[in-house]
């Protein structure tokens, strides 16, 4: 769900870790916990890896030390800010085969990852704008209503977007309710305003993330103090 998809999705060229979604099903969790143990993985940091984290949504962070994948670092994660169920995001998957390779990857959809992006962190949006513009050039040729509906609802290249507007207005008409900046598209307006527009639109969500991780912050502060005062370990 993280840089290794961006990487797939053609928006990347290397990421430092491996991110997951999972189900946080009990069963789910000892085969993850299997999985670790093959990697001779450990926990790094706060949260410990227990479900009653990953529930609240938090991510567990992994540090491998199997000579195969010395020092990777693997992030997991039950639950993304503003992102659909993960019976939903199952459902929706993009799966990607490989002709000298036997296994299949699981990716989030183009769109899920894309919503996953919309952080307060920095390096997330260059990302974003990335994965849609790459979308963009590698299926404008070959559009379809969803896809012409995802490059209206998340594109951030303000010349891209003036031309998906200028090449489907009535996909872009329809789509005005679920992104009102588009209205400034269709009546052409100018180039610095629709940038201030897409900036504050960044803005909003970016102040969505910082008080969704707010309490989950106080958390994981309150974590380290009890780890820093050696106070009891968490249950398991």
């Amino acid at each position: 769900m993280g840089g290794q998809a961006c990487v797939l999705y053609g928006a990347a060229e290397f990421s430092r870790d491996t991110d997951f979604v999972i189900l946080a099903t009990p069963s789910n969790l000892e085969r993850l916990r299997q999985a670790m143990a093959d990697l001779q993985a450990e926990v790094i940091a706060v949260p410990p890896f227990e479900s009653r984290y990953l529930e609240r949504g938090h991510a567990v962070h992994f540090r491998c030390h199997h000579p195969e994948a010395a020092e990777w670092r693997v992030d997991v994660m039950a639950r993304l800010r503003g992102v659909r169920s993960f019976e939903e995001l199952w459902e929706a998957r993009t799966t990607l085969a490989f002709a000298d390779w036997d296994g299949v990857i699981d990716l989030l959809s183009l769109p899920d990852l894309v919503q996953a992006k919309k952080t307060q962190r920095d390096k997330d949006w260059p990302m974003l704008k990335r994965l849609v513009d790459a979308s963009f050039f590698q299926s404008e040729d070959a559009p379809t209503d969803d896809r012409v509906g995802f490059w209206l609802r998340e594109m951030r290249t303000p010349e891209l977007l003036r031309e998906v507007c200028r090449k489907w207005p009535e996909h872009a008409k329809a789509a005005t309710g679920q992104r009102p900046l588009l209205n400034l598209v269709l009546a052409a307006g100018s180039l610095e305003d629709l940038e201030r527009a897409l900036a504050d639109e960044e803005s909003r969500e970016r102040a969505a993330d910082r008080a969704y991780w707010q309490p989950l912050r106080k958390d994981l502060e309150q974590l380290r103090h009890d780890q820093a005062k050696g106070g009891p370990e968490s249950e398991a």
